[in-house]
């Protein structure tokens, strides 16, 4: 990653990490006002493209979907690869909200990488990026990847593990997203994430939005348990 986009993502995040600690996400936040066997990815045209009138939906139909995209009920998740209170989310929450809320066909789940926390996080979300272009199940293989062995990652080898796991466990060429990640080829997409999160106002990850019928409803901060998912969405 050359020194430009570094400074540029420094600008951009920097507001965000003053004076914040850890994985900026609070596990004691609420609301206010997978792995590559999952089969339900929404792929960008399967339906109609869609507007909601929200900052942290802005290019939503380019985004990473899980769900069949009618709609009817949305969660935009921004999130840091890098990030532990991350983690906790995927490992306690996430799977429930896949079994009980995305794979019924009520509600849609939006990835959006928020690189905020550690300098490994930058890389492995153009990585992310660049596994996207090419298979969206692989992607999403990556993502789990990342939370199931975060504690293994840096940022002296974030690449040389993220094309080992590609290369070994998808069908995506890991080499090629290497270089992907090397020549900035996912640098736009990147921060257009980081760009709607910072126009949204999330302070931390991961960082919540939902929508239900269209209409923005609350925002979720931290490791929140699935009711309050539930309760939001399908309440």
């Amino acid at each position: 990653m050359d020194e430009r986009t570094r400074r540029r993502f420094v600008g951009t995040a920097g507001g965000l990490l003053a004076g914040l600690a850890g994985c900026l996400g609070d596990d004691g936040g609420g609301g206010s006002g997978s792995d590559g066997a999952t089969t339900t990815s929404g792929l960008v045209g399967e339906s109609a493209d869609v507007t909601f009138d929200h900052e942290s939906a802005t290019g939503i139909n380019d985004q990473p979907t899980l769900g069949d995209r009618d709609w009817q009920g949305v969660i935009v998740a921004f999130e840091d690869p890098s990030c532990p209170t991350c983690r906790r989310f995927d490992r306690n929450t996430f799977p429930q909200i896949r079994s009980d809320l995305v794979a019924t066909g009520d509600v849609a789940y939006v990835f959006r990488g928020y690189p905020v926390v550690y300098p490994w996080g930058e890389p492995a979300s153009h990585a992310l990026e660049a596994t996207f272009a090419r298979d969206p199940a692989a992607m999403w293989a990556l993502k789990r990847h990342y939370f199931d062995q975060q504690d293994q990652f840096s940022t002296d080898n974030v690449l040389d593990r993220t094309g080992a796991f590609l290369n070994g466990r998808t069908d995506v060429d890991g080499d090629a997203v290497v270089a992907d990640v090397e020549s900035d080829a996912s640098a736009d997409a990147v921060q257009t994430d980081l760009d709607a999160g910072q126009a949204a106002g999330a302070s931390g990850t991961p960082t919540f939005y939902l929508f239900r019928n269209g209409e923005y409803q609350t925002t979720v901060s931290g490791a929140q348990d699935f009711t309050v998912f539930e309760n939001v969405l399908t309440g």
